[in-house]
């Protein structure tokens, strides 16, 4: 003979909710520790010059160096303004997502850099990046 509990019997379910919270603050967890492993190259701008190396520059970027007088340098040759603004616009016609790397001596003017990125923001780059020497 059976014999039945007088308690009603329940399903077994599995709860979902927190399931759901727990795989939400391992992403979190997971999110910020990332953000904290990314290396920050904002160091000072104190690169050498050399003359007599051969540069390895991509043809897809545009360097630009500003000496401590404040004067332009595309890829080692002076530039104006208005000759700056001409290339960008022929260069940017071609790739409209191309990177333009800033480098100044440890001499120039703070002043004199911040003119050049918002010139060069101006002619409509937005990939703008600071060259830096990284630390040892």
């Amino acid at each position: 003979m059976r014999i039945t509990s007088p308690l009603p019997q329940k399903k077994a379910r599995l709860e979902i909710i927190p399931l759901i919270d727990i795989m939400f603050f391992l992403l979190a967890s997971f999110m910020m520790v990332t953000l904290t492993m990314t290396k920050q190259h904002t160091i000072a701008v104190n690169l050498p010059a050399a003359s007599n190396t051969t540069t390895n520059l991509k043809p897809d970027n545009i360097t630009l160096a500003v000496t401590p007088s404040g004067q332009v340098m595309l890829e080692k040759k002076a530039v104006t303004l208005d000759e700056l603004a001409a290339e960008l616009k022929t260069r940017l016609a071609a790739n409209k997502e191309l990177p333009v790397y800033i480098s100044g001596d440890a001499a120039t003017p703070h002043g004199a850099m911040i003119a050049v990125l918002d010139y060069v923001r101006r002619c409509g780059v937005t990939k703008v990046a600071f060259n830096v020497k990284p630390a040892n």
